[in-house]
C-alpha cells in the first residue's frame, strides 16, 4: 500500500488536467462585448468553464478554427458551459449573438502560438480587429 502511494507521487504533475475559467462581459478595459481573459493557452485535455457573467452570452466555436480532431460545441444564452478540449491548436471562440460585434476570442490548446495565419479570410471585420489586437498584446507578453 505505502509503495503504491508512493508510485502516484511520483507520476508527472501536468498529468492532472486542469480548468481554466473565462468570464463573458459586456464590458472590460479591452472595450465592449469581451470574453475574459481573451488569450488563454492550455494543455490537452483540460477543461474550459464559460461563465456567463454579464446575460444575453453564450460560447460558441467558430467554423473554420477548430484544430484537426476537435469537435464543435455552442452553449445556450445566459448558461455555463464546460468543454474539454483534446485537439491541439488554435481555438476560435464567439459569442453568437454579438459575434459581428467582435465578441471573439482564441484558446491555445498545446505549445503553439497563435499567429495572423490561423485567421480565416472570412471573419468578420470586428473579429478580425479584436483577434489582431489579442495576437499583438500576446507578442508583448
Amino acid at each position: 500500500m505505502l509503495l503504491r502511494a508512493a508510485l502516484l507521487c511520483l507520476l508527472p504533475v501536468a498529468a492532472i488536467a486542469e480548468t481554466h475559467e473565462v468570464r463573458m462581459l459586456n464590458r472590460n478595459d479591452t472595450g465592449p462585448m469581451p470574453f475574459e481573459p481573451d488569450y488563454l493557452v492550455i494543455r490537452p485535455g483540460d477543461t474550459v468553464r464559460f461563465l456567463a457573467t454579464s446575460p444575453g452570452h453564450n460560447a460558441a466555436t467558430i467554423v473554420g478554427m477548430i484544430p484537426e480532431g476537435g469537435e464543435k460545441f455552442t452553449g445556450k444564452i445566459n448558461q455555463e458551459i464546460e468543454v474539454t478540449l483534446e485537439a491541439e491548436g488554435i481555438w476560435g471562440i464567439k459569442c453568437s449573438p454579438h459575434y459581428t460585434m467582435g465578441m471573439a476570442m482564441l484558446i491555445q490548446v498545446g505549445d503553439t502560438p497563435a499567429t495572423e495565419a490561423d485567421l480565416p479570410e472570412d471573419l468578420p471585420d470586428a473579429v478580425r480587429q479584436r483577434m489582431l489586437e489579442i495576437l499583438e498584446r500576446q507578442k508583448g507578453e
